[in-house]
């Protein structure tokens, strides 16, 4: 059900001691090959974190064997230090595994301006090589983990060839292009061009539709890697469709584990003029938070969906706007509808649908409520 779960892969999860709780924290995933062909997506946010400076390099080569990925501390805005530490990382893996240092991706999750402490990295480093196993998806789905309260996984056979993959991700969920860390595996046989086109279309409808908290972080890292284990190759199409579904089901689950979130939301927007104008209608009212603190009181407050609305660059008719939730048309002609008694806040899972009336297009965005949780667990964040 994990990165190991595709031909090929091996992994592991250890306990390095970066984490004051002593939980673990490093991640290995190595591809045996025989095809080191790969594809990343990252942060677009310009404030970037060494490994993602690192990582934007090395797999301009189309290719990757190994990702090393820590949590407790993100390794970001830690100067010519941290970056250093970031190039021993990979050193480090390389040297252990018999491979290029350009061969290894970096990620790191944590809190940002704080040094690792290199004196246990670089040791968790060489533990995490010697603990690598075809079983090890797990424990690398657990050592990844922040403030997450579960970890992870997903996976998808079709036909002779697999694919899996392991994520982390509770808080600072914002498009633009990945939002989260993210490792997906294959044993199917493509090429770095296909990987990468294949990996785009499937971040474009998942991750990239995911925006729990308008917060974008500086760390985001997706990285595909294929091993031709399993000697197949799949038509471009058909591996699109399965590793977008693999990353739809990573993204749900990054949703249901949003820090304090009491409600899933999909924001459905339909009969828009174009897919572009059903994004900015969902995503605007995403970032609502007189929205998302009025699903959290179990409000079924319309007229803040329409104000929301408004403030997009969609084209729509002001006069003419349908709104329904959780299947309740409470807004006709951008008029009062059915009773808003009808509808039930109850359930985890809510659902807004806004009609625009312009056309044929349609798009889901999935955000989640504001609660007090949320506001405590980020108060408290560093502390």
């Amino acid at each position: 059900m994990s990165v190991t779960a595709a031909q090929g892969f091996r992994a592991a999860g250890v306990t390095a001691g970066l984490k004051d709780s002593g939980k673990p924290d490093v991640a290995l995933v190595v591809n045996d090959g025989p095809s080191s062909a790969a594809a990343a997506v990252f942060t677009s946010n310009r404030c970037q974190a060494n490994p993602v400076i690192w990582s934007r390099e090395t797999i301009k080569g189309g290719t990757a064997r190994a990702v090393v990925l820590n949590s407790g501390g993100a390794n970001c805005y830690t100067g010519a230090e941290g970056f250093a530490t970031t190039h021993r990382t990979a050193e480090v893996a390389a040297e252990r595994l018999g491979i290029g240092a350009v061969d290894v991706q970096v990620c790191s999750t944590g809190l940002i301006g704080r040094l690792l402490d290199e004196d246990k990295l670089l040791p968790g480093v060489e533990a995490a090589v010697a603990a690598l196993s075809a079983e090890g998806g797990t424990d690398a789905a657990t050592a990844i983990m922040t403030t997450d309260t579960v970890s992870k996984q997903a996976a998808r056979s079709v036909g002779g060839w697999t694919v899996g993959g392991m994520a982390k991700g509770a808080g600072m969920l914002a498009p633009a292009l990945a939002t989260m860390l993210v490792v997906i595996t294959t044993d199917a046989d493509l090429s770095s061009a296909d990987l990468d086109a294949a990996l785009r279309r499937a971040t474009a409808r998942t991750f990239d539709r995911l925006d729990s908290d308008g917060c974008q972080s500086t760390n985001d890292t997706v990285l595909l890697m294929a091993s031709g284990a399993s000697g197949a190759s799949p038509d471009v199409e058909e591996f699109t469709t399965a590793l977008t579904e693999v990353c739809q089901d990573l993204a749900l689950q990054l949703l249901a584990d949003a820090e304090g979130a009491d409600h899933e939301i999909a924001i459905e927007t339909i009969n828009a003029a174009s897919e572009a104008d059903a994004l900015s209608v969902g995503r605007e009212v995403a970032r609502s938070n007189l929205f998302k603190t009025a699903i959290f009181g179990k409000d079924p407050n319309w007229g803040r969906i329409l104000a929301s609305v408004g403030t997009s660059d969609a084209v729509f008719d002001p006069a003419d706007l349908d709104v329904a939730i959780n299947g309740v048309w409470v807004c006709r002609d951008s008029g009062v509808g059915e009773s808003i008694d009808l509808v039930d806040l109850t359930p985890r899972h809510v659902t807004v649908t806004i009609d625009l009336k312009s056309g044929d297009a349609a798009a889901t965005v999935w955000t989640n409520d504001l609660t007090h949780a949320y506001v405590h667990e980020n108060s408290a964040y560093s502390t």
